[in-house]
Parts: C-alpha cells; structure tokens; sequence
C-alpha cells in the first residue's frame, strides 16, 4: 500500500490510458501509427490504452512526442503518473490466488469514494467473517488444498482494511433477503449468526449503508447476478461497473452503460426496505438462525 498518489495505481493506469487514447486521436494516428513509434504492435498499444499492464515511461514519452506534446513540464508529469501507475498495489502479494481478471477489482475498492452495490447470491466480500468467507471459498473451490482455502480467506480479509482506514470510501450495498436465510455450506447455524452480527455492526458505521431486498419486493431490474458501481473523486476517471462470472469479469466505463446500472441500483434501493431499519431486520433474523 505504498501508492504515492490518492487514485492508486489500477484507477491511474485507466486516466493514463485515457488521456493517451485522446491524444493519439487528437494527433490523427491509428494504433499501427503509435505501435511503430515505440516498436511493438499495435495489441500492445491498444492494451495500454485499456489500462491493461504496466506502462514503461520510455514507451509513454516517445508517444507523448509522437502525439505533438513537446513542453517538457507536460511531458514528465506524464511520466510521474505512469510511474506511479505502475507500482505494485498491496495484493500482489497474493498473486498465487489471484486471478488476473480480479486484480484490478481490488484496485477500484481502493480507490473509489463510492461503492455501491447487490448481491443477490452471499454476502459480499468486504463485510464477510472468517467463517463465512472459509464456507464461501470451500464451496467455490472444492477441490483446492486447506492452505490454498487460507490464502483465498486471507486476501478476501485483506480487502476490508478499506473501509477502516482513515478515507473510508462510502459503501452502499442492498443485499437480497434469501442470502441471510441460505444456511452456509456444511457449517452449523453459528457461522451465520456470527456474520449476522458483522452486518449488524457494520450497519452503524458512518461510511456503510445497507439494505435488505425483502422477498415481498418481487422482481427487480437486477436479475443477472451482482455486481459493483465504483465512483471516484474528480472528473478524470468516470464511473465503472463491475460484474462477474464463475471464472471471469467485466468492467464497464462507458457513461450510457454505467448510468444504466446506477438507475438500476436506485430502483432496486426503493424497493428495499429503508437504511434505518437493517438492524432490525438483521437481528429479527438472527433470532431465526
């Protein structure tokens, strides 16, 4: 967690990529144009436009001259960022069990001021207990060794140190009614309990809001699964979406896409019942487990 600038290194490859997208446009240049300026290939330029990878300064000041821009003060602000955006966030450290498509996840959680969310299907990662996030690896990877389930258990952990830091991001998150009645894998009724009383407590924090989509609400605009809306301070970076499969994800920042889950997300939160009254939901339904 050594990012020297407040975006993090995943959100500032995307302005990064942005801004170099804009400026290759600008100058008139296809992607073959640029790939032939720094010697690679045109895939090569379009992943670092997509914010796709690390990206070498060398690499960026030749485009950024190619691309017109010749004040030097402009230019190794560039290269500041690209710097920056190309150190190592703190889960690379769990690179043994992370997937790529799940880096740059973390990366959003860090960064953004608002998350906003559904989860239709289990409690979400950065509110789980041990015991319930060791259910929920142990069922999603039934064949993987007790230190893989660890180091799966650990890194999902890991993430919460979010929202306790000193800049919490706010965190809004309705969560479907059926997920607090599941009973968890082969587990008895004291795991969720215990993660029962976790929502409980993080119902009260300043940062944290949660409802319940009680099944008396019907059908909802949210039908397809969970997913994410990350917003960030600034105008730089636009909203992104987030959502994912069993063995991939994808990430959405075009602004008519983004708004769509966002209105989406505003429909599903008045069909929840209102923030006030989680807790007691919460606990009505301990008392059921």
């Amino acid at each position: 967690m050594n990012e020297t600038r407040p975006g993090g290194p995943t959100v500032l490859r995307m302005i990064l990529g942005r801004q170099l997208q804009a400026l290759r446009e600008k100058a008139g240049m296809s992607f073959d144009d640029a790939a032939a300026v720094i010697f690679t290939s045109s895939a090569t330029v379009r992943r670092m436009e997509r914010a796709e990878g690390a990206l070498k300064p060398l690499n960026v000041k030749s485009l950024l001259m190619a691309y017109g821009i010749t004040d030097v003060r402009e230019i190794d602000a560039f290269l500041a960022l690209a710097r920056d955006a190309s150190k190592p966030g703190w889960w690379h450290s769990y690179d043994d069990v992370l997937p790529s498509w799940f880096r740059t996840l973390i990366g959003l959680e860090e960064a953004a001021s608002l998350i906003r969310g559904f989860d239709p299907h289990s409690v979400p990662g950065l509110l789980q207990t041990r015991g319930y996030a060791r259910a929920n690896v142990q069922t999603g990877f039934p064949d993987a060794a007790e230190e893989e389930v660890t180091r799966r258990v650990d890194l999902r952990l890991a993430r919460q140190h979010v929202l306790t830091r000193p800049d919490p991001p706010r965190l809004w998150l309705v969560i479907d009614e059926t997920v607090l009645s599941r009973p968890v894998a082969t587990t008895g009724p004291e795991v969720m309990r215990e993660q029962v009383d976790k929502l409980i407590e993080a119902a009260g924090r300043p940062n944290i809001t949660l409802q319940v989509l009680p099944l008396t609400a019907g059908l909802h605009p949210a039908v397809y699964g969970p997913f994410r809306v990350f917003r960030f301070d600034g105008h730089e970076q636009p909203d992104i979406v987030y959502g994912e499969s069993m063995t991939s994800a994808f990430y959405i920042d075009k602004p008519d896409e983004t708004a769509f889950y966002a209105q989406a997300l505003d429909r599903i939160s008045a069909q929840a019942a209102p923030a006030q009254e989680t807790a007691g939901i919460l606990r009505k339904i301990r008392k059921e487990i």
